[in-house]
């Protein structure tokens, strides 16, 4: 055999012994559990009252109260916010309050659209509102006080009667 095939069936083997080990050190690497950086960063029991809204740095804690001043569980916060320029970014965010009547929204924009937003809460037929204005105050708490809505005293009330004057035709 010549001396240039002696050196090419060298290098052959010599590849095929590394590619060999390579295949054995990463079967080996694969039989053994792996812990990603994912999975250390995601909480094990993330908060269920907390709505992440992921558009800026603000947050605002709310406290959904009844009249007697007692926390109200289960109220749905809801709030509607327009960002960015012209307003075209949108969030329409709602979370349902946690026993102490805390509902809280993080990742909120630094500059509204419209300032300021309004935080609704409704349980049943209570209703409630707090205004927001991430300008004035980035991180804030305020509290919602529930109480049944006024009738709105310009809108007159239905009677189930159809005005005088008006017909009702069929075909």
């Amino acid at each position: 055999m010549s001396t240039q095939r002696r050196l090419a069936f060298r290098y052959i083997f010599l590849g095929l012994l590394f590619l060999a080990s390579a295949c054995a050190v990463r079967s080996q690497d694969a039989s053994k559990p792996q812990e990603t950086s994912q999975a250390k960063d995601v909480p094990t029991t993330p908060d269920p009252y907390v709505m992440d809204g992921g558009a800026g740095p603000c947050s605002v804690e709310l406290t959904v109260l009844d009249d007697g001043g007692k926390p109200v569980f289960s109220a749905l916060v809801h709030v509607h916010l327009t960002y960015g320029f012209g307003g075209f970014h949108k969030l329409d965010l709602s979370v349902y309050t946690n026993h102490d009547g805390k509902a809280k929204f993080i990742g909120l924009p630094a500059k509204l659209h419209n300032p300021p937003a309004v935080f609704q809460a409704t349980k049943d037929q209570l209703t409630g509102e707090a205004t927001y204005s991430p300008s004035a105050e980035c991180s804030a708490r305020h509290d919602i006080v529930l109480q049944k809505p006024k009738p709105d005293a310009a809108k007159p009330r239905s009677t189930g009667r159809r005005p005088a004057g008006t017909l009702l035709l069929s075909l």
